[in-house]
This record gives C-alpha cells, sequence and structure tokens, in this order.
C-alpha cells in the first residue's frame, strides 16, 4: 500500500518544505490544497506549476492530486439556483483539472460541502441535476488530461448534499465515465449506519482515493478507529491507490501527526 499526505497539515511551510519532510518522514506521496498556494488556481502560473512539478520528481515523491479545491475560491457553488454561478463553478473545475495535471496529479477530491448545501427554496432534485451538469464538462476535460474527479459522501454535519457512499456511487455513475469516481474518508464514513469496512467492499471498484483519519477529526491511530479491518477490506477488494492522511486537528504538530500517523498506518497495514 502507498501512502500519502495532505499538504495543509504543514501550515505555513514552502511547499518543498513539506514535501522533503513528508519524503523523510517515508510516505510515497503528498495531496495539495490549492488555497496553501493562493486563492485561485487560475493565479498560479504554468511557470509556477512546472517548479512544483520539478520539486516533487527531484525529492522522488509524487504528487498523488488536489483536495479542498473550492476553500477561498470565492464565487463558487454546485448547487446555487443562479445558473450563472453554477456556470462559472463549472469553469473553475476545468481549470483544477488542468492545474491538477500540470502538476502531475491524477486524483481531484470534491469536498467542499459550503458550496455544495442545498439552500432554501432549492429541491433536492433540482440541486442533483444542477451538480451533474455542473460536472459535465469538467469530466470530459478529466478524460482529457488523465485525471479522476472524486466527489466525496460527507456526514449531514457538514452537508445535507449527498451523505452516503451509496448516494455518490449513484450521483458519479450517471457520467459513465472511469475519471468520476468516489473518494472514500474514514471520518465521512463513520457517520454512515454500516460498519466501515462493509462501506469499502459495497464501494468497490468505485472509489479511486482513500483518506485516512480518525472521527476525532485527527490523524489515524490518534483515536478509537481501528484501521486492522479497514486495511483488510483495502487489500481483499485490491485497491491500488494511495492511502491518504487528512486531518482537521493540528493539536500535535505536523512533525507528530505525519510521523504517527505513518507508524501506525504501516503497522496495521502490514499485520492485516
Amino acid at each position: 500500500m502507498q501512502f500519502g499526505i495532505c499538504n495543509e497539515i504543514f501550515k505555513d511551510w514552502k511547499i518543498e518544505d513539506s514535501m522533503a519532510f513528508a519524503k523523510k518522514a517515508g510516505y510515497d506521496a503528498i495531496e495539495i490544497a490549492p488555497f496553501t498556494l493562493a486563492k485561485y488556481v487560475t493565479d498560479i502560473p504554468a511557470a509556477e506549476r512546472k517548479r512544483i512539478r520539478d520539486v516533487a520528481a527531484r525529492t522522488g515523491i509524487a504528487i498523488s492530486g488536489i483536495h479542498w479545491v473550492l476553500v477561498q475560491a470565492e464565487g463558487m457553488y454546485l448547487t446555487h439556483p443562479d445558473g450563472a454561478v453554477r456556470e462559472k463553478t463549472a469553469k473553475y473545475f476545468c481549470d483544477l483539472v488542468d492545474f491538477c495535471a500540470d502538476l502531475g496529479g491524477k486524483i481531484i477530491v470534491v469536498g467542499s460541502p459550503k458550496q455544495r448545501n442545498i439552500m432554501d427554496g432549492v429541491s433536492p432534485q433540482q440541486a442533483w441535476d444542477w451538480a451533474t451538469a455542473v460536472f459535465r464538462d469538467p469530466v470530459m476535460r478529466a478524460e482529457q488530461r488523465a485525471i479522476t474527479i472524486c466527489f466525496e459522501p460527507l456526514a449531514p454535519a457538514e452537508t445535507n448534499f449527498i451523505n452516503t457512499a451509496a448516494e455518490a456511487i449513484r450521483f458519479v455513475q450517471q457520467l459513465n465515465t472511469p475519471h468520476f469516481k468516489i473518494i472514500l474518508d474514514v471520518k465521512a464514513m463513520c457517520s454512515e449506519a454500516k460498519p466501515v469496512p462493509q462501506i469499502i467492499r459495497e464501494s468497490w471498484p468505485h472509489f479511486a482515493y482513500f483518506h485516512a483519519n480518525d472521527k476525532n477529526l485527527k490523524g489515524p491511530g490518534f483515536g478509537d478507529v481501528d484501521f486492522k479491518p479497514i486495511a483488510a477490506a483495502l487489500k481483499e477488494v485490491g485497491y491500488p491507490g494511495f492511502v491518504s492522511v487528512e486531518v482537521f486537528n493540528f493539536d500535535e504538530g505536523p512533525e507528530v501527526i505525519a510521523m504517527k500517523s505513518l507508524e501506525y498506518l504501516k503497522r496495521t497495514f502490514s499485520a492485516s
């Protein structure tokens, strides 16, 4: 199994320093949150994209992809009743595809709960149809640039639009392409009624990425979630992708979070 880590954990570190530390700690990949580089990816020039890609190559670490893609990118909304807002969002997702591909990444994680919540006066079916339409052009661009867009089911506490893996699979299957799949996130799966290993088995082969964390918002091994059955389920289905550490509580500091999370994951996956 290959392991990655999200770069926002390193807060204000330069991207090259984050990569160097992740590599030294033993990670195979780094996952980049665009807001750590600029408000909009369109503000990141081609030369800087090439520099980041070259730094990763020299460091010997892969860039698995990007996530938290609408953070600070004001004016984007998947289910907004205004068609002009949705059109702008669709165009920006095409820009995100190009940015990810320029970095050498392969995966775009779409969580963005605040930019997909169903607003008052909008029906669930309207939101569903509008969001589906937003992704049509970006998914076509993803096919052209060998990128997979992964939609993330999130807990009801975070959003009222697509809360289960089964629902997310139904959503992405509408566009009938291997370049539009889902991502499974341990924290989010903990909000479902089903056990996490069952969700993994039932969701394969429709997920193309995996986030490792605990329901307490910390890293894997920092809470009560037992990753042994999770590791066993991922191995059972033959998941070939990255298991990427994503945390939301940075109390322990980036170095401790990064090292202890990886130690726990390696120990758990080797034992399963």
